[in-house]
């Protein structure tokens, strides 16, 4: 029985192990199992590989995509380049690490964008992009806003460390200023579940529908964040579909 799992912490919120239940069910793949593996600190890693029998994947949440990466034997170049990791693949006795959270953000976002323009909801690029948040899910967002859809991005944090980022105040001028089409992604997890009301700290009044706001939080379907978007007309989405686009890569490469 080939044994695959999500490390991270806390994990109860998370819907790998039913997304991937189900889809051993659906394929009739009768040789795997999924199940969570909570970990409170990436030390504890070591422990997990000693203790668990027959390792082929794990999935990597947060608070870990970029703490995980010292104990990998081998990091894939993307997730290098990005510098964090979210799939784990044990081979010959290695851990290769690599980034799935780019190809499911890129394609939810291209076929979000494609529907709009189909729709001429807009006909200008999206040029800009405010990404709420630094962790590990946010560098993944900020490479492919920056690489792949050539858009200037912004980290805004709530204490900037680092030229790349700017604080919620900072980020206000930005809003007010900004003449065309921008996208602003909640990398954080302020708004699951069981937090549901909680939000970053933006201006929401300074929203208008030139914003198209996506929320990597996916439980709840509908977000704060997100209402507080549809409150002043702007176009929203959830990570639900990113999540199962990643899911389904991180299967493809397990067992590549």
């Amino acid at each position: 029985m080939r044994q695959f799992g999500l490390i991270g912490y806390p994990l109860s919120h998370s819907f790998s192990k039913n997304f991937f239940s189900e889809k051993f069910e659906r394929e009739r793949i009768s040789d795997a199992r999924y199940d969570v593996f909570p970990l409170e600190k990436i030390e504890e890693f070591p422990y997990l590989l000693r203790a668990v029998d027959n390792l082929a994947g794990l999935n990597v949440t947060a608070p870990h995509k970029e703490s995980i990466i010292p104990y990998l034997d081998q990091v894939d170049s993307l997730a290098k380049a990005v510098g964090a990791v979210n799939t784990i693949r044990f081979e010959n006795g290695r851990c290769i690490g690599y980034n799935t959270d780019l190809f499911g953000f890129e394609q939810s976002l291209m076929s979000w964008f494609r529907r709009m323009y189909q729709a001429k909801i807009f006909t200008r690029p999206v040029q800009e992009a405010l990404l709420l948040g630094t962790g590990g899910a946010a560098k993944a967002i900020e490479y492919v806003c920056r690489e792949k859809m050539f858009m200037n991005t912004r980290f805004v944090s709530r204490n900037p460390k680092s030229e790349r980022e700017i604080s919620y105040d900072q980020c206000e001028e930005f809003m007010q200023s900004c003449t065309g089409p921008a996208l602003i992604v909640n990398c954080t997890p302020l708004g699951t579940f069981h937090e549901n009301a909680a939000t970053p700290p933006l201006n929401y009044d300074l929203l208008n529908p030139q914003f198209y706001l996506y929320d990597l939080v996916y439980n709840p379907e509908l977000t704060t964040f997100m209402q507080k978007g549809l409150d002043k007309n702007c176009y929203v989405k959830n990570g639900l579909e990113m999540l199962h686009l990643q899911a389904e890569r991180s299967w493809e490469i397990w067992n590549s």
